[in-house]
């Protein structure tokens, strides 16, 4: 089923030395809204980036990479989206939205939606990468980074599938929540680098 039913909920236009925010109606602000949260319940993570100075062309071809990796990328406005969170009782942190702001919706593999925004970022003057959500913990723009690293969600299922000695149960629940599994996998690689070395 098409995300846009009725056509996406447009929040800003071009205008010369990139986009700009949309004055919206009160009708169209409850449509971003539910737009918004739909996004959010939808996505394992989400990655917020800055964007100053994007062109249609540039913004239609970061949007095309991050469908190509399973997620979204919009502009946002950032009093709506806040709200949307706020609703959906998913934190955030209130500097990632200052200024312009952008999102990554990852639908479905975090780590390679997180990857094609570094990328994308590395490349241009125009997108910084501000921070991001995973399975409801705030991430700073080197968590992103670290997620980025990670190898994508069907190699990790297969490595966890041969190293992780756990009960049948408990990891069918792990490879059913790709979400809780990065933050899990990221976690332990934090674990590993904060542990002390052996004498």
């Amino acid at each position: 089923m098409s995300l846009y039913p009725h056509g996406e909920v447009k929040t800003y236009f071009f205008s010369k030395g990139g986009t700009r925010p949309l004055a919206i109606s009160k009708q169209h602000k409850q449509a971003v809204l539910a737009q918004y949260s739909e996004w959010l319940q939808r996505s394992g993570a989400v990655v917020v980036a800055e964007y100053t100075g994007l062109n249609m062309k540039q913004m239609d071809d970061l949007r095309s990479k991050v469908r190509e990796a399973g997620g979204e990328f919009h502009v946002v406005k950032n009093t709506l989206v806040k709200m949307a969170f706020k609703e959906a009782n998913i934190p955030f942190d209130e500097e990632h939205f200052a200024g312009s702001s952008a999102i990554a919706f990852a639908f479905e593999d975090a780590p390679a939606v997180a990857k094609t925004m570094t990328e994308f970022a590395k490349d241009s003057n125009f997108v910084k990468i501000k921070g991001g959500i995973l399975d409801k913990q705030i991430m700073s723009a080197d968590g992103v980074k670290a997620l980025a690293d990670l190898p994508p969600l069907p190699v990790m299922r297969a490595t966890l599938l041969g190293t992780i000695l756990a009960p049948a149960s408990q990891l069918v629940r792990t490879l059913a929540e790709p979400g809780r599994q990065v933050a899990a996998v990221l976690k332990a690689y934090a674990d590993r680098d904060a542990a002390p070395e052996a004498a």
